[in-house]
């Protein structure tokens, strides 16, 4: 794997083979970045990537300038592996690392962030309520934005807050937005 924009372009890390993480294809990966460049100035931003996995989202917004980074993943072998990654990176000082289960997470976070990620299991049994708690829980800032990675087969179009969604493939995000006060 490797990070596809920023200060990092090009590096590869190697997730160890046994974790239970569906990392985001690097297509899909930089046409959500390449989305987001035209949506959101990422220098400087405070973010939340939730079922952290290899790690891979939170890196590249690292990358492009990210200074507040909170990532959650409650596997212990991943977050081990991300810890790793994150002090060879150097950005050790912007991440905060949760071991946590992601629900639990959101129903008592009372930071708000101006991106959030979720890039969840494809067969979480409660996937839709993901983005149902990042809106009731009031997670994002104004004018922030929220992404969930899915199947095709869930469909947030009649959400409130729904804006768009990409598709690529068996990768599809659904994009949301906070609207401004």
């Amino acid at each position: 794997m490797r990070i596809v924009g920023g200060e990092f372009s090009g590096r590869r890390f190697s997730p160890p083979t046994r974790i239970p993480a569906r990392p985001t294809t690097e297509v899909a990966k930089e046409g959500l970045f390449n989305m987001l460049n035209n949506s959101i100035d990422l220098e400087g931003i405070k973010t939340l990537d939730l079922f952290g996995g290899t790690g891979s989202i939170s890196y590249e917004l690292a990358s492009r300038g990210a200074a507040d980074l909170t990532l959650v993943e409650r596997d212990r072998v991943t977050f081990d592996f991300i810890k790793k990654t994150v002090k060879e990176l150097g950005i050790a000082e912007k991440m905060q690392l949760v071991c946590f289960d992601v629900f639990k997470f959101m129903k008592q976070c009372t930071e708000q962030y101006n991106f959030i990620f979720a890039g969840p299991p494809y067969a979480l049994e409660n996937i839709d309520e993901i983005p149902l708690l990042v809106f009731q829980k009031n997670l994002l800032l104004p004018d922030g934005i929220f992404v969930i990675e899915h199947t095709p087969r869930n469909d947030y179009q009649k959400l409130p807050q729904f804006t768009r969604m990409k598709n690529y493939g068996t990768t599809v995000f659904s994009i949301f937005t906070q609207p401004s006060n």
